[in-house]
């Protein structure tokens, strides 16, 4: 075992699932042709999902092409930092239904543009750790 098991405490589920839905922005990486990107957006989380708006654009278009995600937020208080990533599939909504219940999670666009895309990431993977903030141990 090492000296960083003592620290780096691995959170449930539950737990981290939690963590993202008192904070903001989270990032999304994608990926296409072999080159990643990174994308800060707002999101809000139901259930196991996550869901965001976005504008027609390389993000939107990137995730037709490859729906394999990553989801990613953090954050830092005075005394504890966490971090969750979220290993899922990105949906573009289209069905009526689906749309209907994203738009009851009254997620706003925090910039002033029209975005009328709706995207879900299905959770298969969530996985998430904190720990106490301190002081460097000694090297030697």
């Amino acid at each position: 075992m090492s000296m960083n098991d003592d620290v780096f405490r691995k959170l449930s589920t539950g737990q981290s699932l939690a963590r993202l839905a008192d904070v903001q922005p989270g990032r999304i990486v994608l990926h296409r042709e072999g080159v990643l990107e990174i994308f800060p957006v707002n999101f809000v989380v139901d259930g196991e999902d996550i869901y965001f708006r976005t504008a027609e654009g390389s993000k939107l278009f990137t995730l037709t092409l490859n729906h394999g995600v990553l989801f990613q937020a953090d954050g830092v208080d005075e005394s504890t930092a966490w971090s969750v990533v979220v290993r899922g599939t990105a949906e573009v909504l289209e069905k009526a239904a689906d749309i209907d219940h994203a738009e009851t999670l009254e997620l706003k666009p925090w910039a002033p543009t029209l975005k009328y895309n709706w995207v879900r990431i299905n959770a298969s993977e969530i996985s998430g750790r904190e720990f106490e903030i301190g002081e460097e141990p000694e090297r030697y």
